[in-house]
C-alpha cells in the first residue's frame, strides 16, 4: 500500500497506540478537508479567511443574521453532500478494534457518525440541526435549506467558493433584501445547534469529554491546528494527568510543546496506514 506516511512514523504511531490501548481521540477540521469541507486554517495555524461570525455579532443585529443566513443557503449544500473520507472510516474501524476509548470532535459535520464511530462527543454540536432560541424547538437544517431557497430564490444560481462548516465565500449585492428565517413553529429566531464563536461549550460536553479522558490512557489529536481553546484545554489537562500526547497534523499545533510524537502526514493516509498495521499485527 503506497501512503504518505513515513515508515519510521507508521512505526512509532503503531508502538504509541499498542502501548496505550485506551484512546482519548481529538479531531479537527483537518480530518475533513478530504471530503471536501475547506479548513479554517493554513498550515501556520493562521485563518484562511476572516474569522467566522461571533455568537455576539450573529444576536446583535438582523444585518449579521442575514448574511450568515446567506453565506449559509450557498454553502450548506457542500457539507450536507459531503462523504466520509478514509480517515473518518479508519477511526471506525479503531474504534471496532478497541483502541479508541471515546471520540471527541471540533467538527460539526456529523461524518465520524456516518463512517460508523458510535462513542462520538460533539464539542461544537452539529450544523445538521438549527435551533429556536425563543421555544427550544429543533429543525433539521435540510428543512430550513428549503425555507431559505423558497424565500431567497435569487440564491438559486448564485456561486461561491465554500469555506469551513457550511459558510461560503460570498457578499451578495442585495443582502438588504435576503429574508432571515424564522421558526416554523413560533416564528422565533433560529440558530444553527453550533457553538460559535464567542460562546461556550456546552457544561454536560466538557463533562463527558473530561471523563473520558481521566478514563484514558493517553491521547491522539488528528487533523487539528489546537488553535482553539475548547481543542488544547484537553491537552493541557492530559499533560497535567501525566497522559502523553500524539498528533497527526499537517503543520503546527498549539501543543507542539506537550507532544510526545508528532506524525505530520495527511490523515486518511496516516490512519489508513495504522488501522491496516494493527489489523495486521
Amino acid at each position: 500500500m503506497s501512503t504518505l506516511i513515513e515508515p519510521n512514523a507508521l512505526t512509532a504511531l503503531h508502538d504509541f497506540v499498542k502501548r496505550y490501548p485506551r484512546l482519548f481521540v481529538l479531531t479537527g477540521a483537518g480530518i475533513s478537508t478530504d471530503s471536501g469541507i475547506p479548513g479554517y486554517r493554513d498550515e501556520n495555524g493562521e485563518w484562511k479567511r476572516s474569522p467566522p461570525i461571533t455568537l455576539q455579532e450573529f444576536l446583535g443585529s438582523i444585518a449579521s443574521r442575514q448574511r450568515y443566513w446567506a453565506r449559509s443557503t450557498v454553502g450548506w449544500p457542500v457539507v450536507a453532500k459531503a462523504e466520509p473520507n478514509a480517515a473518518h472510516r479508519a477511526l471506525a474501524r479503531l474504534e471496532a478494534a478497541e483502541h479508541v476509548d471515546t471520540l471527541v470532535t471540533q467538527n460539526v459535520d456529523g461524518l465520524h457518525q456516518r463512517a460508523g464511530s458510535s462513542d462520538v462527543i460533539e464539542l461544537h454540536g452539529s450544523i445538521g440541526e438549527v435551533t429556536c432560541l425563543d421555544c427550544g424547538t429543533h429543525h433539521a437544517r435540510a428543512s430550513i435549506q428549503q425555507v431559505l431557497i423558497d424565500d431567497n430564490p435569487a440564491l438559486l444560481d448564485v456561486i461561491a467558493e465554500p469555506a469551513a462548516d457550511g459558510d461560503a465565500h460570498l457578499e451578495w449585492h442585495d443582502l438588504g433584501a435576503f429574508r432571515v428565517p424564522a421558526c416554523p413553529n413560533c416564528g422565533g429566531l433560529l440558530k444553527p445547534a453550533v457553538v460559535f464563536f464567542g460562546e461556550n461549550v456546552p457544561k454536560a460536553r466538557v463533562e463527558a469529554a473530561t471523563h473520558a479522558l481521566d478514563a484514558a490512557d493517553a491521547v491522539l489529536v488528528v487533523g487539528s491546528s489546537l488553535m482553539v481553546y475548547s481543542g488544547t484545554v484537553f491537552c493541557a489537562w492530559a499533560q497535567k494527568m501525566g497522559k502523553p500526547i500524539a498528533a497527526i497534523n499537517l503543520g503546527r499545533t498549539r501543543a507542539d510543546p506537550l507532544l510526545s510524537l508528532k506524525v505530520e502526514a495527511p490523515c486518511g493516509d496516516a490512519l489508513a496506514a495504522l488501522a491496516a498495521c494493527l489489523a495486521a499485527s
